[in-house]
């Protein structure tokens, strides 16, 4: 009885996930416009997108702003978690304090306030406002996803790196980065994904020129979510869906050497 309830509820929590999903994608194949009405299976939709230049644009301005800011807030983020574990203890609890703000703090507040920043330094709005706001809000999180592992590094194996005749800079590249590694992909991908998503902030500081999806998106709500944008959703989530695969079962080869190599060892 125990294990009929245990995976009912299961079933229930992965239905109440997944059914929007799976209906949107469902409507991406609708021949008509209705949301509601099915009139039968068509690619109308998908190929009307490929000759939407609006949705297009916005869809390569967020990829453009999400790459670049994520690559940059990746390498400024390191580098701030290595300077900050190297600090005093009361100087790092201090400090890590100030960098949860940005993450507890919420977005609207966030965009208004660097919308005003930009005002007050004279910079307009668009694509380097959108990349500079971005960046600093996957900051905090690529800190907070690489300070875990400079924890639990052994120090004493960068100083051996040095003792041996490394520079400073080889026993960085040599021994530290591939020790934190996990911890800088992590954050690039956390860094990656709130880019693609974000609406709050990009709303206050992308200026007229440069859309983002989410508020391309936004401003077809005013009237009509054109079913155009199902295709794209239904596009997006099955790149992501086969990347989560790759990466699953590339792990799992990864375990399995790992396994063969420690038995061998025995």
């Amino acid at each position: 009885m125990s294990k009929w309830l245990s995976k009912g509820y299961t079933g229930l929590i992965l239905t109440f996930l997944y059914a929007p999903i799976f209906v949107l994608i469902l409507y991406s194949f609708n021949q008509s416009k209705s949301r509601g009405h099915w009139t039968g299976f068509s690619f109308r939709w998908y190929e009307r997108l490929f000759h939407n230049d609006a949705i297009l644009n916005a869809f390569i301005t967020t990829l453009l702003v999400a790459v670049i800011a994520s690559v940059i807030a990746t390498v400024l983020g390191t580098a701030a978690a290595i300077g900050i574990h190297n600090m005093k203890k009361r100087s790092r609890t201090v400090v890590m304090n100030v960098t949860y703000l940005p993450v507890i703090n919420p977005e609207i507040v966030m965009g208004v306030s660097l919308m005003l920043l930009f005002v007050l330094m004279g910079i307009k709005f668009g694509l380097l406002t959108l990349v500079l706001a971005h960046i600093t809000f996957n900051l905090p999180y690529v800190i907070l996803s690489v300070m875990p592992k400079l924890r639990q590094m052994d120090h004493y194996l960068f100083e051996a790196a040095m003792d041996l005749g490394c520079t400073p800079w080889q026993a960085f590249a040599k021994v530290t980065l591939p020790e934190i590694m996990p911890g800088v992909v992590t954050g690039f991908l956390m860094a990656f994904t709130f880019s693609l998503d974000d609406f709050n902030i990009s709303y206050f500081v992308s200026g007229d020129k440069f859309q983002t999806l989410p508020i391309l998106i936004y401003s077809m709500t005013r009237k009509r979510v054109s079913p155009e944008i199902n295709a794209l959703s239904a596009i997006i989530f099955i790149v992501v869906l086969l990347i989560l695969i790759l990466v699953n079962i590339n792990d799992a080869r990864l375990e399995k050497e790992q396994r063969k190599k420690e038995d061998a060892l025995r």
